[in-house]
């Protein structure tokens, strides 16, 4: 973090807001000529900045009408159980999000179904199948305010 400069924060907050910008559009937003910014936009990818490149989908137009946040409470909290849930919470498409979290509970999921009826027999056939499940708490989103935010670099500017 502390060999980023301002050209090197340029390129990460407008690549937040926009991944499809070409090379050259780029490096006229953040002030460079196209090589060195193509260059700086591969050293951040080398260096694990930027993990990736993705198209931001509009869950409703394609069908996914609920997304629940899902508390699982482990049976157990051993490194083996842990590992051993974790691996098979990774392979399900339908969470999208997965968080080891402190306080009550052991994994906060973020999982998305068609509707209410899918979603039960999701969390019924699968979710309360998951190796190591005690418990099972769930919310429903009524509606987004913000989502697939840019994360904040002001703290990174010197």
């Amino acid at each position: 973090m502390n060999n980023l400069d301002k050209f090197d924060i340029a390129i990460l907050s407008e690549l937040q807001t926009d991944a499809r910008l070409t090379n050259a559009e780029l490096a006229q937003r953040v002030g460079l000529s196209a090589a060195p910014c193509w260059r700086r936009v591969r050293a951040l990818e080398e260096a694990g900045y930027i993990l990736g490149y993705r198209a931001e989908i509009d869950r409703h137009k394609i069908g996914l009408g609920v997304l629940a946040f899902v508390r699982l409470d482990a049976e157990r909290s051993t490194g083996g159980l842990t590992r051993a849930m974790e691996e098979a919470i990774r392979q399900i498409p339908e969470v999208v999000s997965c968080h080891y979290i402190s306080g009550t509970g052991t994994f906060e999921l973020q999982v998305v179904a068609r509707d209410l009826d899918s979603f039960s027999q999701f969390a019924r056939e699968v979710l309360l199948n998951l190796p190591n499940v005690k418990d099972m708490h769930t919310s429903f989103s009524l509606g987004e305010v913000k989502a697939g935010g840019a994360l904040p670099l002001a703290h990174l500017v010197r």
